[in-house]
């Protein structure tokens, strides 16, 4: 085994990955079997480093001319008026006015170094997580590049010796191939996307039986809602033939769905937004026009039926609508993960590159991919799931009136739409506040977003609907009132919630968010630790698990099958939470740390 070079707690200067940049780290432990040292960053981030990407201090010390030489290569102290590469040949003089000249260039071109490097790098260390600015200067960068270039400017300025030419055009020459050499540094810095190491879901086995459990868990689900007894007990539920599965009329009806919608995306209506900065400082352009696509969508609907459409048809074919989308989501998880082969490496989704295949194209390997302006992800996140998700609970409500001959549908069916038709204009309407999440910012779109999209979000958040059609349940108004009133109270917690952190990110300078207090970090964004942010750590899950809990129990108590949803969602988030906990860790170091003391509860108070 060999021996390992720095001790645990020594400071040495570690590599940032994928730069040419080295900061100072202290090691804070050593893998015998990986080779991998444990550093720790000034700004709290821990990365793990080969022997090979760290240096002693000592290597790094700033070299200190006294030459009056404007090679920055020149070594010696010596005040020699030897020949130089940027000294007139001899028997000529330089005048005073050249040699001001000369040192404001070389004054600019190292303050354009600093600056050109130190841009990509989004972890600057001068500024330490939730501390004062530093007034210390790093100038390691320039040290780094100084470095790097030197053994080719050295032959250049050996070869430049002998030439004759005139000082001017020497010097031009020498600037435009340190400018070159300076671009194509960053160049390479900003290409770098680095591995994803650490493998959420239970890796690649996990995400593969993800793959298959996934629609299993849709299909057990509907199949159970339509047992006349739909209890535990009765597992497994019985198959229906393969080919009642499947009809290519419905597949049809999916298919105009889904470009319809896709039709309506593209309408000229609406503004135009920004998102956030991607790993290249590129912002891509959003339309924002959900609510619009909502309210045509609506007024298809209404022309259907004033036509006398049987939207019911929908409830008849509900499994075979289900198999639809998830063939369909499954075809578009191929075509996605196969030209994100070909996607520049700036593109991928720094969740989505672990190298395996099946990890992958589940958790999706580039982030944002397009076809022209038209973005899959963001597309798919509210548009044909969300939207859906109404127009069948609709479906389900007819259907409830046709069956039991009713001329008003159920008292808990009413409620049921109404609760999640709130939550869907809601999102619709504060749609852009949907760029600033991690599904958007972070995760890729594979498997996950697709299926999730377009068949989980649809036929599984529409389950209480459609249970209610073949298990009808009775509740009286004062019963009625109070879950309408545990609905308000969660979406108000919800709503609020939101609103302060996107009028935050959005202006942290607004007056009228004066009275908000924050913890400052690195990247120039502040964690609020008053509001709804200052009582947990993310009030809004609270209210969207009080909200779950809500739509669930106009279901009664008879069976536990409407309550997967709120059992699923309280999973769904706290799991979320624990990713989002470690992905700020990692992006705020100690100001998160701060936070984190500031505000214990992650999201039930005094509970959890």
């Amino acid at each position: 085994m060999p021996n390992r070079r720095f001790a645990d707690g020594e400071v040495v200067m570690g590599r940032w990955p994928g730069s040419v940049l080295y900061y100072e780290v202290q090691v804070t432990s050593y893998n015998d079997v990986s080779h991998l040292y444990t550093v720790k960053y000034k700004d709290g981030t821990e990365l793990e480093l080969k022997e090979s990407d760290i240096r002693s201090q000592s290597s790094f010390k700033h070299r200190k001319s006294q030459s009056s030489s404007s090679s920055p290569s020149r070594r010696s102290t010596s005040r020699s008026r030897s020949r130089s590469p940027g000294r007139p040949a001899k028997g000529r003089r330089r005048s005073s006015s050249q040699s001001r000249e000369h040192k404001d260039d070389k004054k600019k071109t190292i303050q354009e170094t600093n600056l050109a490097l130190l841009k990509p790098s989004e972890n600057n260390t001068r500024r330490y997580n939730g501390e004062p600015d530093s007034t210390e200067r790093n100038d390691t960068s320039c040290i780094i590049l100084e470095q790097k270039l030197k053994p080719d400017l050295e032959i250049e300025r050996v070869l430049e010796q002998c030439s004759l030419r005139p000082r001017k055009e020497e010097k031009k020459k020498e600037e435009i191939y340190s400018e070159k050499k300076i671009l194509e540094t960053i160049k390479t810095i900003e290409k770098a996307s680095p591995k994803t190491k650490e493998l959420e879901f239970g890796g690649r086995i996990g995400t593969f039986i993800l793959i298959f459990f996934l629609p299993a868990t849709v299909l057990y689900l509907l199949l159970m809602c339509k047992q006349d007894d739909p209890s535990l007990m009765n597992f497994p539920p019985p198959l229906p033939a393969l080919e009642s599965l499947w009809e290519a009329r419905v597949f049809g009806v999916f298919l105009l769905w889904f470009f319809l919608q896709a039709l309506f995306y593209l309408l000229p209506i609406g503004k135009v937004v920004e998102g956030l900065p991607l790993s290249n400082g590129r912002k891509l352009q959003y339309q924002i026009n959900g609510f619009y696509a909502f309210l045509l969508t609506a007024a298809a609907i209404g022309t259907l039926l004033y036509f006398q459409f049987e939207l019911h048809y929908l409830y008849d074919h509900f499994m075979q609508f289900a198999v639809s989308a998830a063939a369909f989501s499954l075809g578009l998880s191929i075509y996605l993960y196969i030209r994100s082969l070909k996607a520049p490496e700036e593109e991928i989704a720094p969740g989505g590159n672990s190298g395996y295949f099946v990890y992958d194209f589940f958790t999706g390997h580039e982030l944002n991919p397009r076809i022209g302006s038209f973005d899959l992800k963001y597309f798919c996140e509210l548009r044909p799931g969300l939207i859906g998700w109404v127009v069948i609970n609709l479906a389900m409500l007819l259907a409830e009136m046709k069956i039991h001959n009713q001329s008003m549908p159920s008292l808990s069916m009413i409620l049921v739409n109404s609760f999640q038709l709130l939550y869907v204009v809601d999102a619709l309407w504060n749609e852009e506040a949907i760029l600033t999440t991690m599904d958007i910012t972070h995760d890729g779109f594979g498997f996950m977003l697709a299926f999730g999209d377009l068949v989980w979000v649809p036929f599984v958040y529409s389950l209480q609907a459609y249970y209610l059609v073949g298990h009808p349940t009775a509740i009286s108004w004062p019963v009625a009132a109070a879950i309408t009133a545990l609905n308000c109270i969660g979406y108000y917690i919800f709503r609020s919630a939101n609103s302060q952190k996107n009028n935050f990110r959005r202006n942290p300078a607004d007056p009228k968010l004066a009275y908000l207090k924050f913890i400052p970090t690195a990247t120039g964004k502040g964690l609020l630790v008053t509001g709804w942010w200052g009582f947990v750590r993310h009030p809004n899950y609270l209210g969207d698990i009080i909200m779950a809990l809500a739509w669930s129990l106009p279901c009664g108590f008879n069976h536990i099958l409407p309550y997967f949803y709120v059992i699923y969602f309280i999973c769904l988030l706290v799991h979320r939470e624990a990713r989002d906990e470690h992905h700020c860790k990692q992006k705020y170091g100690l100001a998160w740390e701060r936070y984190c003391q500031r505000v214990p509860y992650r999201i039930f108070p005094y509970i959890y």
